[in-house]
């Protein structure tokens, strides 16, 4: 599942005509999020977009817009799709989202930990490479000169 998402729509990417309508097709959803058919389909496979069907044609919501747009999001900086339905579901819970809001911060403070973990684990990764590619160097170097 390729997708080609190379950076994460906002609102003023999108016009006040597009944010009007009450209905998209999945070619819409595609082409707005820059994803493809397939991973529309597999994401309302696994229950994270619930679109109405009207014969073979998929019609999907403001609402479905809005949640690909928190699963495209959630997926980029980390999250699996399991955390993101769970965080999704509870929009569904009719405390007011009190209780998606404390639980999604939560889970956004445990993945920022998480990524930071990541980025330190990353430069240092960078920077054993670096030193090794220094040493290699410098035995090319001595091998070159030795050899000439």
């Amino acid at each position: 599942m390729k997708e080609h998402f190379t950076h994460f729509p906002s609102d003023d990417d999108t016009s006040d005509i597009e944010r009007a309508r009450k209905l998209f097709t999945i070619s819409d959803l595609a082409r707005e999020f820059g994803v493809t058919l397939r991973t529309l389909r597999f994401y309302e496979d696994k229950g994270l977009l619930t679109p109405r069907r009207e014969g073979n044609a998929r019609l999907y919501s403001r609402r479905d817009r809005a949640r690909l747009k928190l699963v495209l999001m959630g997926k980029r900086v980390g999250f699996s799709l399991d955390e993101i339905r769970e965080m999704l579901d509870l929009y569904d819970l009719k405390d007011g989202q009190e209780t998606q809001l404390r639980v999604s911060l939560e889970r956004f403070r445990e993945q920022i930990v998480a990524l930071e973990r990541q980025k330190r684990d990353v430069e240092e990764a960078i920077s054993d490479l670096t030193r090794t590619c220094d040493v290699v160097e410098g035995i090319l170097k001595q091998r070159t000169a030795q050899a000439g």
